[in-house]
């Protein structure tokens, strides 16, 4: 069992200088690009722009110290917008704190308990589809700002922020409109000028100069909200039981979708770096960075597979990047913040639909809907169609719930009972089937028996001069109780009607359910044969 260590102190030994001037590198340009995205996605959730660099500080240095990545960047994420933004409007910032902590510790267990590995039993169909579907609600959720529109009211639901664009759409802000068409031009340009300086931070720099040098009327951060430089301070709110029952659902969405989100950030920099992440570490990690995002006024954060990935190509290998990460962002946060009131929403608006354009994966949605069958298909959609239209937890709820229906109904169809009697007189030259006295039937059991494929061992039927009845059970690896069950009431009848039940090569698993239910005495270990020739003797002995 692997250890829970921080990669930290594996990656400090032999730490060399020089690495450390790579990793303080891209600790530095990672800063950089967070800077602009952090603010973006606080003002997406729903909270103030400096939320989202307390955010980035404190969970992003505690996770890369405790982390079990070597590289992995954490901070606010896209993922999170819709749904901080949902509890933010409901419950208010208490409890989004509360809601954040009691996530912490869940993913802390899930860490203790060894729950890493779990995540890869999610469907890709499910990721997929609420991924896509988030990418649709943050990118609906920027028409507003985008296109300067002037919306009645203060709309949360995504249904509802789009209805409301669409009423306001005669009040369109030409100025605003241009600043973000620009804005997002830049984004999507500037990376074949230059991979090592950040579009964003181009794209703000370039709308401040136009709003600024034309005096366009176009709506900033500091026209909307009040700005604050000061350093976080920990707190932690007053709350009481009634609250955190109230605020459970939103905790366990929060940690499975940090848990899910970060776990995949990994896999994509370990292939990367050719390195092997410790995920109950990392769980762990993810935990502690979340409870103390939360202590000192944050949102929730996780693993960001950008920020990951600019992290690795800029030099970083070790989690020192993401700690000088963190530093910069606290320095900016004391030097610089107050200039950020001079970016205008427009800009902010183009970062988001870029973020939602790269994390909408359309490429595997649509390779998905091309390939997949028809019932992951229709989980897939139907996870998007529940991300957009409601919420993620509703998404995910219904999506697992379609996927285990789905899962089960498979399994019940390769499981199998057949009959492979044949004439004691016509030998056959296949290996794998003997000839069979008279008066025995023989039925090959397979796949998984439970209780959506019980119901074929109840099907087996003896005849009128049928002495013996064989299970052959090589091909059955599991079994539950529902399915012993029926086993019971076949014996039960094979003693009824004066049919001796023969079993042959019982597995590991089903032998112990059987043991746990008397099911063997019942038998008669005389009957429990290991392998089909001794179960065919067995018959053979009773027939003579």
């Amino acid at each position: 069992m692997e250890k829970l260590r921080p990669q930290l102190f594996s990656t400090l030994k032999g730490y060399t200088a020089a690495q450390f001037g790579r990793d303080a590198v891209a600790g530095v340009i990672v800063a950089i690009i967070a800077l602009p995205l952090s603010i973006a996605l606080a003002l997406a959730s729903g909270v103030g722009p400096e939320i989202g660099l307390y955010t980035a500080i404190a969970a992003g240095f505690i996770i890369s110290l405790l982390g079990g990545s070597r590289v992995q960047i954490a901070g606010p994420t896209a993922a999170f917008a819709t749904i901080v933004a949902g509890i933010v409007a409901k419950s208010g910032m208490t409890g989004l704190i509360v809601a954040t902590l009691m996530a912490g510790l869940i993913l802390i267990i899930m860490g203790l308990l060894r729950f890493g590995s779990l995540i890869k039993y999610i469907p890709a169909t499910i990721t997929t589809g609420f991924t896509s579907g988030i990418a649709i609600t943050i990118a609906i959720g920027q028409l507003k700002d985008f296109f300067g529109l002037t919306v009645q009211g203060a709309p949360v639901e995504t249904m509802e922020k789009l209805s409301g664009a669409a009423a306001a759409f005669g009040t369109v802000n030409l100025w605003a409109l241009l600043v973000g068409a620009v804005s997002l031009a830049i984004l999507i340009l500037w990376p074949k000028v230059s991979k090592r300086i950040p579009g964003s931070l181009i794209a703000v720099l370039v709308s401040i100069g136009m709003v600024q040098l034309f005096k366009l009327p176009v709506n900033t951060i500091g026209s909307l909200y009040t700005l604050s430089s000061a350093l976080p301070t920990v707190s932690l709110p007053a709350f009481d039981f009634v609250l955190i029952r109230d605020m459970l659902p939103d905790a366990l969405t929060i940690a499975l979708l940090a848990g899910i989100e970060s776990l995949l950030s990994c896999v994509v920099s370990d292939g990367m770096i050719g390195a092997r992440h410790n995920p109950n570490m990392e769980l762990i990690a993810q935990g502690a960075g979340n409870i103390a995002s939360a202590l000192f006024g944050g949102i929730p954060a996780t693993g960001a597979i950008a920020r990951t990935a600019a992290n690795v190509k800029n030099g970083g290998r070790t989690p020192v990047s993401g700690m000088v990460h963190a530093v910069v962002l606290l320095l900016i946060l004391v030097a610089l913040m107050p200039y950020a009131a001079l970016i205008p929403m427009p800009a902010i608006a183009a970062i988001l639909l870029m973020v939602a354009y790269n994390m909408s994966e359309w490429r595997r949605f649509a390779k998905l809907v091309k390939t997949a069958p028809k019932s992951d298909i229709a989980v897939l959609v139907i996870t998007f169609l529940l991300t957009v239209i409601f919420d993620l937890v509703i998404a995910i709820e219904v999506g697992m719930l379609m996927s285990m229906l789905l899962l089960m109904k498979r399994m019940a169809q390769v499981a199998d009972v057949r009959s492979w009697t044949i004439d004691e007189a016509a030998m056959s030259e296949d290996e794998h089937l003997r000839p069979v006295p008279e008066g025995t039937l023989v039925y090959e059991l397979e796949g998984s028996l439970f209780f959506a494929a019980a119901d074929k061992l109840l099907a087996i039927t003896t005849e009128a001069h049928t002495r013996a009845l064989v299970l052959r059970m090589r091909g059955v690896s599991a079994m539950d109780a529902t399915a012993m069950q029926s086993m019971q009431k076949l014996l039960d009848t094979c003693k009824a009607q004066g049919v001796t039940m023969i079993l042959s090569h019982v597995m590991p698993q089903p032998m112990e359910v059987m043991h746990k239910a008397g099911f063997d005495e019942a038998l008669g270990e005389e009957n429990l044969c290991p392998n089909i020739d001794a179960a065919l003797e067995r018959a053979r002995l009773l027939a003579s």
